[in-house]
């Protein structure tokens, strides 16, 4: 199986009414819906597993190498069990998250998720999107 997951960061100044009356209801260059997109594909997938209010772990090295070892609560979370047995995570802490959707079937599952704007959030690793006010304070230097 695989999935393709588009996280995108909503517009707070988008504008639904400019565009009504200058773009026929569409987004346009100087009235973006998003600030951003990301996509990412993901194959070889046994199973995902959507989780509301998870822990993410977080795990890797410090700049000094020295590994740490932590978890975000409140975690929209999904799951990834890669057909190899490997497991990963993809995640946005539910504090700012709009919405998601998921669409499924045999072959290809295709994830739309929404990220409020209104909150400044870190990206510590692709697929990661953190709150900040609940980025783990032992990680910030």
């Amino acid at each position: 199986m695989i999935l393709k997951a588009h996280f995108y960061l909503l517009n707070d100044d988008f504008s639904p009414e400019y565009a009504d009356a200058n773009h026929g209801g569409q987004p346009s260059e100087n009235n973006p819906m998003f600030e951003w997109e990301d996509e990412f594909e993901v194959s070889d997938l046994s199973k995902i597993e959507l989780i509301r209010k998870g822990k993410m772990p977080l795990v890797g090295l410090l700049p000094n190498d020295e590994p740490f070892e932590s978890e975000v609560n409140n975690m929209f979370l999904v799951a990834l069990q890669m057909e190899n047995g490997a497991q990963g995570f993809m995640g946005v802490s539910e504090s700012i998250l709009e919405r998601f959707e998921l669409d499924e079937n045999a072959d290809e599952s295709i994830l739309h998720v929404y990220i409020k704007d209104y909150e400044p959030l870190s990206n510590p690793l692709p697929g990661v999107f953190i709150a900040s006010k609940e980025f783990p304070k032992e990680l910030i230097f």
